[in-house]
């Protein structure tokens, strides 16, 4: 079994073309429900957020960094030095693919984005096709093919194996010890003796037990 996580996509536009943005979120919405990407932007920072330090994050983390192309996009000095800089410089080590998203109308082609090819088909921007919806799924189907072909060559990474939970042993029982039956007597120690040998000591006496003379089988009485 294999474990696949989704392409990291990172949206880069001015605020100015917010409502085009929302237009594209919508159309992409079903490759994230797919598990095919995970987008983010700025619309994404919460309350209280460092925002700055978010936005470095999340441009760090990405597989596929969106610019949003516009007038607005281009005169953003934001946009510019910091999110499309840094872009950039990533997409030259090929830690990521930036690719240009032409919403407007500008010239865009003698900036750096220029040599990179844009969505959605022939560049031509959003807002000069007749219909928005087709130039979105043209958008749509180009990021699908972008990701698919990262993940494509993507290292693939086993799902760790649960191990197996450890055969418990059942308790060793000690040897059991005779026991003397009731009423005998404790067994005798080994101690040595004056004489350096070794033989069987009452525990109760300190010398070893001595035997006794016979008696006599007749007594002559003298008158």
């Amino acid at each position: 079994m294999t474990a696949v996580s989704p392409i990291r996509l990172f949206i880069s536009y001015s605020h100015k073309d917010e409502s085009l943005r929302i237009a594209l979120g919508d159309h992409i919405a079903l490759l994230q429900r797919e598990g095919v990407i995970a987008a983010w932007d700025d619309r994404e920072i919460t309350a209280g957020e460092n925002w700055a330090g978010q936005i470095a994050d999340e441009l760090e983390a990405a597989d596929i960094i969106l610019c949003l192309v516009s007038a607005g996009f281009l005169a953003s000095p934001y946009c510019q030095d910091k999110e499309l800089k840094r872009a950039l410089e990533r997409h030259e080590a090929g830690e990521a693919l930036v690719i240009p998203v032409i919403l407007k109308p500008a010239d865009w082609t003698t900036s750096p984005l220029g040599r990179l090819q844009a969505l959605p088909a022939n560049a031509r921007a959003v807002t000069l096709w007749s219909n928005r919806d087709q130039a979105f799924t043209s958008v749509a189907q180009g990021i699908r093919e972008a990701a698919q072909k990262l993940a494509a060559e993507r290292p693939v990474q086993a799902a760790p194996t649960p191990s197996p939970a450890p055969r418990s042993s059942p308790p060793s029982t000690p040897a059991a010890t005779p026991s003397a039956p009731p009423g005998s007597n404790p067994t005798p120690m080994t101690l040595d003796n004056p004489e350096g040998r070794c033989g069987p000591i009452h525990p109760f006496t300190s010398s070893r037990p001595t035997r006794l003379a016979a008696a006599p089988s007749s007594i002559n009485l003298e008158p």
